[in-house]
């Protein structure tokens, strides 16, 4: 039996957000200039439209969807990692590698957070450097401060 894949857009302020999911839960989020699908949602891809949209307007602090990411373990271990990074805070990859027991593969842990399928449920743009200055993230520094910003602006 083939796997089905289902894909929503939401367009939003910062740009369009391609959603993609399977049958457990959300495999993908990420901006995109063109799309590529045809949209053929799931309730998935529904909740997590709604939640960004929530997200984005300053209404939701926290998301509750079903996530199936794919990747190694390694990627998973630091992805599980972001979702504990708690929200309006940052902390570095460094600090991410010590929470994984492998302080020293704050590199590895760069590389698998720029890997994250799934942006902003799954916070990687809360990882700054040690330094406390934004670094790359794969859609811009420019989102990423503005997704921080939103974060600041919304703590009691």
């Amino acid at each position: 039996m083939t796997e089905q894949r289902f894909t929503e857009y939401l367009k939003t302020t910062l740009g369009v957000l391609e959603i993609h999911a399977d049958n457990i839960g959300i495999t993908a989020i990420g901006f995109v200039k063109t799309l590529k699908y045809t949209t053929k949602g799931n309730l998935h891809t529904k909740q997590a439209a709604i939640q960004l949209t929530e997200y984005l307007a300053g209404n939701r602090t926290h998301f509750t969807l079903s996530l199936n990411p794919k990747g190694t373990e390694f990627q998973q271990q630091v992805w599980t990692q972001l979702l504990k990074i708690p929200f309006g805070q940052t902390c570095s990859y460094g600090s991410i590698a010590q929470k994984i027991n492998n302080p020293k593969a704050v590199r590895a842990v760069g590389a698998a957070n720029g890997r994250n399928p799934i942006t902003i449920v799954v916070p990687c743009h809360r990882v700054i450097g040690s330094n406390g200055k934004l670094t790359g993230y794969a859609w811009g520094t420019e989102i990423k401060s503005a997704l921080l910003t939103l974060e600041k602006n919304l703590q009691p």
